[in-house]
Order: structure tokens, then sequence, then C-alpha cells
């Protein structure tokens, strides 16, 4: 233990009086004002502080720092004294800078090139100079900033393991890309019972030094857990995308992670499924996408020819002014590519016409290929309107097969249409059915849809099975008890006739009453939970990524992003009061 040092009344030939903070002597400048630590009661330390802050008061007698004493005992308002508190709230206020900085995803510098500056400005021109100085005490350097995002991000990493370990169990979801910097990057979210609900939370962000294989995760996740205290027995599900080191059969991730755990369920993110079920189309409307493709290519290859188009829509008082490139990897590429190619034909053939582009002005003469380009912009936008509805955070694998059981219903009911000659769901295609409909693209439609509900059932071969009726709702009378396991039919059948259960199953959220049900039916919530915990998607990861693009960028390509991260996109606060009264007064030496 430190030893602490007592004051001296020959100090103050030095300037500095005493203060008493929780007990412990500290010493107090009489013309600054700033607390030391006790550490610096040391003749040296006050002297090098008198010499260094305040070298025109040197040698001054006695009886002028005992008149700077007198002055200073005159503006304290308590025994801890005014100007530690406003030390406190300075502390304090630094914290919550930093946390706006790490929320917002800005350069650590914005701090003190910009925050702090302007606040001086305002509260000066606000509330005068004496007020102004206030603010000027607040630190706000880069590396404070840094120190603060730090000692933030480690107290909410601590509150999200300690919410882990007190969960029954828990899943993952992973996640791995490669950043500005060329630098792979693994991401890793999780979701657990916490507070009578299911939390989703931010778990970590680690580079991969070297190669990116299932080993390489697996270890980096184990080091975690080992670390951390995280037991594998209470991981029930990992889903991660269908790279060959996440989903291999032999070797990937997931099946390492099952040697570790056999009870864990795998997933492979629905919408990546539902993104390359969506893929498939017959031959002529995939050369309608190409062509398509390829004009908006030609028209935004270079700088002029985007003006000249952009400056055609002006004048012609278009809704859009510029087209959209094609990105096979981004889930909605395809569709907001056709959907403003189709907008703008009339803008795009008249452009196409001015710089003689025959080839490509061709395709706006052929009646079928214009039938194809609306069909294509009606289905891809259904497509999108779905996939949208699979996005989101706190989703799970009822709600996903619900949303895909309807799709593929829906998909089924336009096919029985079309074949009917009911073209009225297809709102862009059926304003041709005037000049009427080519019977090529009736076929190609039918032969689209059939492909498309094929598809499906190859990639989702779980929609044929049977739901697990009881986790979506116990009280359905379509449950057969005898299906039940013999362990949980007695628990079942109590739950389902307890009115206040009943009750509190219309007023809470699936998840909700799963997890208050825990503790009075606690193996059939088990159960339950084992569904409804596992991720059905990566869709945090993705959005992690996004949000790491924003935070390492080209201008700060060498940023260790875990600590930013955190605090960015984590529901979990920091707890700033406590990390404040915790931390030791800065020393100024």
């Amino acid at each position: 233990m430190a030893k602490s040092r007592k004051y001296s009344e020959s100090y103050l030939k030095l300037g500095f009086t005493s203060m008493l903070d929780h007990g412990n002597e500290k010493p107090q400048c009489v013309l600054c004002h700033a607390v030391l630590s006790n550490e610096a009661m040391k003749p040296s330390k006050l002297k090098r502080h008198l010499q260094q802050k305040h070298p025109e008061h040197e040698g001054k007698d006695l009886s002028f720092y005992q008149r700077q004493k007198m002055s200073l005992k005159r503006q304290k308002l308590d025994a801890s004294g005014y100007f530690q508190q406003q030390s406190t709230a300075s502390l304090e206020a630094s914290f919550e800078v930093a946390l706006q900085i790490a929320k917002q995803k800005k350069p650590h510098t914005i701090a003190e090139t910009i925050v702090k500056p302007c606040a001086v400005k305002m509260v000066k021109l606000i509330l005068g100079e004496k007020s102004s100085k206030k603010i000027e005490q607040v630190s706000l350097s880069n590396d404070t900033i840094k120190r603060r995002i730090s000692v933030m991000s480690t107290d909410v990493k601590q509150q999200v393991i300690d919410e882990l370990k007190a969960s029954p169990m828990f899943s993952i979801q992973l996640v791995e890309s490669t950043d500005v910097a060329s630098c792979s990057q693994l991401l890793v979210f999780v979701r657990y019972v916490h507070m009578e609900d299911v939390k989703e939370e931010f778990l970590l962000c680690n580079a991969l030094e070297t190669t990116a294989k299932a080993q390489d995760v697996m270890d980096t996740i184990s080091k975690f857990f080992e670390t951390e205290g995280i037991q594998w027995e209470k991981l029930c599900g990992v889903c991660t995308d269908g790279a060959p080191a996440m989903l291999g059969s032999k070797s990937g991730f997931q099946m390492k992670v099952k040697e570790k755990s056999p009870q864990v369920k795998g997933v492979h993110c629905m919408i990546h499924r539902y993104a390359l079920a969506c893929k498939t189309l017959p031959s002529y409307l995939k050369n309608v996408l190409d062509s398509v493709v390829k004009m908006v290519n030609f028209i935004k290859k270079s700088p002029t020819t985007s003006r000249l188009f952009k400056q055609l829509c002006k004048e012609m008082n278009s809704d859009h002014e510029t087209l959209f490139y094609y990105t096979a990897v981004r889930w909605l590429s395809k569709g907001n590519v056709v959907s403003r190619f189709y907008e703008l034909r009339t803008e795009i053939k008249l452009f196409l016409e001015m710089v003689k582009k025959d080839n490509f002005n061709n395709f706006f003469s052929d009646e079928t290929w214009l039938q194809g380009l609306a069909y294509l912009a009606d289905i891809t936008e259904q497509l999108n309107k779905f996939n949208l509805r699979l996005q989101g955070p706190d989703t799970n694998i009822l709600q996903f097969k619900d949303v895909l059981f309807g799709f593929v219903e829906k998909v089924q009911n336009w096919d029985r249409k079309i074949n009917q000659g009911n073209f009225a769901m297809f709102e862009k295609l059926s304003a041709f059915e005037a000049t009427g409909l080519r019977p090529q693209i009736k076929q190609e439609i039918s032969e689209h849809l059939q492909s498309l509900e094929k598809e499906f059932q190859n990639y989702f071969p779980d929609l044929t099975k049977e739901v697990e009726v009881f986790p979506r709702n116990p009280f359905s009378p379509m449950i057969d008890i005898a299906t039940v396991s013999e362990e949980l039919q007695d628990e079942l059948l109590d739950l389902r006739n307890d009115s206040a259960s009943r009750e509190m199953f219309l007023e809470k959220s699936l998840t909700q009453f799963w997890c208050i049900m825990l503790r009075s039916y606690p193996k059939l919530s088990t159960e339950a939970l084992r569904v409804i915990v596992p991720f059905a998607s990566t869709y945090l990861g993705e959005s992690g990524f996004s949000a790491l693009v924003h935070i390492k960028s080209k201008a700060r390509n060498q940023l260790n992003v875990e600590d930013d991260m955190r605090l960015s996109i984590s529901k979990t606060q920091p707890r700033i009061s406590r990390l404040v009264s915790n931390m030791q007064q800065q020393n100024s030496h």
C-alpha cells in the first residue's frame, strides 16, 4: 500500500495549501486552484509546479500566499472544495464527449479541433468569459479521447461478459471480411437471456493476422472463451455465412464447434440462402438483365457521360437523375438497378440515340425485351420487399420460417394466375396487356416462378418439415401431446392449464414469455429457448461491417477498431459515473 503523505505549513511558501478528498489529503495550488495527487506532496514537485505554471510569482513573500489562501477559502463551497468538484465534472464531460464521438464513428481528433473550440466560443458568447474558462478545463486531446474510449469499451465488455455468464444459454453469429487496410476482421455477435428477455450484443472484433481458415477462427473464439471464462456447454447455436471456412461439412468452423459442443445447432444465414435462391433466371430474362447492366455501365463508365445523362434528366424533369451500378454481392442490388432503369427507360432511350449507340438503342424497339424488362422490375421489387422483411435485429428462426412459407405460397399463387392469363399482381408488366403479352414472355415468367419454387426447396429443405408447434404457441389446440418428448409432457400440460400464463402469453412477446416461464417451467422453457435463441441470419455482422468501414477509413487505416466498434454498436451503455468515481485525479507531473 502506498504511503500517505502529510501536508506541512512550510509548503505555503511554495504556493500550496491542503484539502481533503475522501479522507485523503491532497495539495492544492492557491494560485490556479489545481489539485494534485497525494504523491505530489513533496517540496521538489510543488516547487516544480510553481516554476512551470507560475514563474512570475516565484520568490513572493509569505503574506502574498496567505492572501491567496484566504481568497481560495472564501470560494470553497464544501469540505471537498469547489474546484475538486469542477475537476470531477470536467472528467465526466470528457467521457461523455468521447462516447458521442465513438457512437458517431468520428475521428478522435475531432474533439480537440472542432468540439472544444466551438463549445468554448458558444459558452463565451452566451454565458461569458468566466464560464468559457470552465469549458477549457475539459481535456479533449486525441490521446485523452482514445483512453476514454478504451476505458468505456472495457466497462461495456465486462458488463456483457457478466450477463452472458449468468444466462442459461447463448448463441453466436460470425462474419469475416477484409477491411480497407486488407486486414481480415472477424466480427462476433452474441444473443443470450437477460432480464426476462433475449438480448443481442456485440461480443468481439478481432483481426486474423495470417490466414482466415476455419482453424484460425476457431482458435480466436476458443482463446476468447477461455480468457473470459465462457462455457462452451452453454452455446446452443452458431450462425455463419456460406463460406467454406465457416460451413464446410468436414473441416468448417461449425463442424469444429460441434466437436466442442455437440448440442449446438448450426445455421447457414437464411438471408444469404434467400439471395442465392433468387439468383436463378431463365436464359432470355438473364439476357435482358445482362443488357441492362451493359447499358448502365456504358452511361456511368466516365464522368462525362454521367454528367450528360444527369443534365438530360434535369431538362426532362425526371424523378431521378442517376442510375445504379449492379453489384452481385449486394442483396438488393438487382432490384434497385432494374427498377431505376425501368423508371428512366425513356430518358435512357433518348440518350442512347443522342450518342448513336444503335446496338443498345435497338432493345427499346423490341416489345418482347420491354415486357421482359417490366417483369424483371416487378419480380425483383417483390424479392427485395421479402428480403427486407428478413433483415433487422431481434429475429428468430420461427419468424423467418413464417416469411419464407408465405413467399413460397405467393410464388405458387402467381404461377397459377399466370397460367390463367392474369398478370394483375405485376403492375409494370400488366401495363402491356393492352398491346398483348408475348407468348415467349408468358413462358419465361412461368418457368422463372417454377424455378424459384424449386430453388427455395433446395436451399431450405427444412421448410418441408413440421414446424415446432409448442415453442410458437404452447396453448395451440393443434398440439398432440403424444408428439412431445415424455420429459416435457407434464410441464406442458401444467402450462396449458395455467390461466395466468395464458394471459401473459397474450401480453408479452414470444421471447419475453419463455424467459419469464423459465423459473416455473424450466425444462419446457429451455427447450423452447433452444429454438428461439439461435440466430437465423448474419444481419448484425453485415451491419457491423458497415460500421467498421465507416470507422476504419483510408485516413485511419492503422486504427484498432474494436473499442470504437463496441461503443458504436453496443446496446449496453458504459457506467460513466462509476468510472469517474474510481478514476484517480490526473497528476500534473
